[in-house]
């Protein structure tokens, strides 16, 4: 498949351009044109670069990229450069989705973690500056707020820390923002949802949460996003019959 093709098919799918996101979203970083084999990770980091080397890959896509408006300008040194060297060196194209992929109504994040706990009905949910950022749905089958961390635990493979006024209360609606998006408890309270689940959580959004009367579930960041990416790797193996590799990260944040 030609870079440029494979560009057209992550647009034409996540419409980057309708995200005012805080990162460059598409092709990071140029490399071969002809791409025969890609590998899929949650982040772009050292290791998993490193992977995507030893996988012989020619693109690396990831959900988070290597470039950020909270960093400013950056020079290429150090470890920064230590991850980037080896992309360029081997030709590997980068490309990354942040809040496209979050938001995705069948293979984002937040719509994948849904389905996975019986959550139908999904629609939009969040805002990122205009953009929605997950979903919000009804359980098919309500659950206690106990009975459904131990659901998210099994389903993510990680602990799930829970915020909650009483963990015997049944949760029959949820709002699903995952990442970093520990804040927003506030939109599912003012959506008067009985749940949010997301990916990390603060000290005081743990008490202010559960003194609102929402359910607040913290799965892990990279828990909670591997459901995005591996979805899309599924949909452009099945489309392209491209040889497609996950590469999973050892992170318990």
């Amino acid at each position: 498949m030609h870079r440029k093709d494979l560009d057209v098919f992550f647009t034409d799918l996540l419409s980057p351009a309708s995200f005012n996101d805080y990162c460059p979203n598409g092709l990071q970083i140029e490399g071969a044109e002809q791409i025969n084999k890609i590998a899929f990770a949650v982040s772009a980091t050292r290791d998993s670069i490193e992977q995507a080397v030893d996988l012989q890959a020619d693109a690396l896509v990831v959900h988070h990229g290597l470039f950020w408006k909270f960093h400013g300008a950056r020079t290429i040194t150090g470890s920064f450069a230590k991850r980037i060297a080896p992309l360029i060196q081997n030709n590997i194209n980068l490309f990354a989705y942040h809040l496209p992929l979050d938001a995705h109504p069948e293979i984002g994040n937040a719509a994948v973690l849904g389905r996975q706990i019986g959550c139908q009905q999904q629609t939009a949910f969040g805002d990122y500056k205009g953009s929605p950022t997950g979903i919000k749905g009804r359980l098919s089958l309500p659950l206690s707020a106990k009975e459904l961390r131990s659901k998210l635990q099994t389903i993510l493979e990680h602990n799930v820390v829970l915020a909650s006024p009483d963990e015997e209360q049944m949760i029959s609606s949820v709002g699903i923002i995952t990442g970093g998006a520990n804040s927003d408890w506030i939109l599912a309270r003012q959506a008067g949802l009985d749940a949010f689940i997301t990916g990390e959580i603060s000290e005081h959004d743990w008490h202010e949460s559960k003194e609102n009367g929402i359910h607040m579930f913290a799965g892990g960041h990279n828990a909670t996003e591997k459901g995005g990416i591996l979805s899309l790797m599924n949909r452009l193996q099945t489309l392209y019959k491209l040889e497609c590799v996950f590469v999973d990260s050892d992170n318990p944040a």
